[in-house]
């Protein structure tokens, strides 16, 4: 990425569109396993209701990640993104992730829909647990750099 937020080398956006999600898929799918401990679900839970979570969690994750691509992408992307405006649309697909990830949390804790158990660290000021907010920060960022990422070129 150069220094004015440019990715040049970059794939077209449909490549890195498919390795944004497609690498969203996989690292959620990883965390939403690794953190179930810190949800009472993991105590209370069969282990055919804790997979459906994860799976459906994980779907969700996707779906949250690429509608916050798009909205994105048509507030301040380019028709050449990823090659343009590609730092500015970066984040502001983090941010609207995050952003709706903290309603989601609150929401879904208000409705009982599920619940932390007593090892989730929460943000006092929110109530929300800390490890959904770290996951919206870490994955999706490093999903868009890795689709930002050059190309190497095959060796004939």
């Amino acid at each position: 990425m150069t220094a004015d937020g440019h990715c040049l080398g970059t794939p077209d956006w449909v490549t890195a569109l498919r390795r944004h999600l497609g690498a969203v898929a996989v690292g959620n799918f990883a965390w939403e396993f690794a953190h179930l401990p810190l949800y009472t679900l993991w105590r209370t839970g069969t282990p055919g209701e804790i997979a459906f979570a994860a799976l459906h969690c994980t779907l969700g994750d996707v779906l949250i990640a690429a509608c916050s691509l798009v909205a994105a992408l048509l507030f301040l992307g380019a028709p050449e993104w990823p090659r343009r405006r590609f730092a500015p649309v970066a984040a502001a697909a983090v941010a609207i992730g995050l952003g709706y990830t903290v309603y989601s949390e609150a929401a879904n804790l208000a409705r009982g829909t599920w619940a932390y158990s007593e090892l989730m660290p929460t943000l006092p000021w929110l109530g929300t647990g800390l490890s959904p907010l770290v996951q919206w920060l870490l994955i999706p960022t490093a999903s868009l750099a890795w689709a930002c990422r050059r190309r190497r070129r095959r060796m004939p």
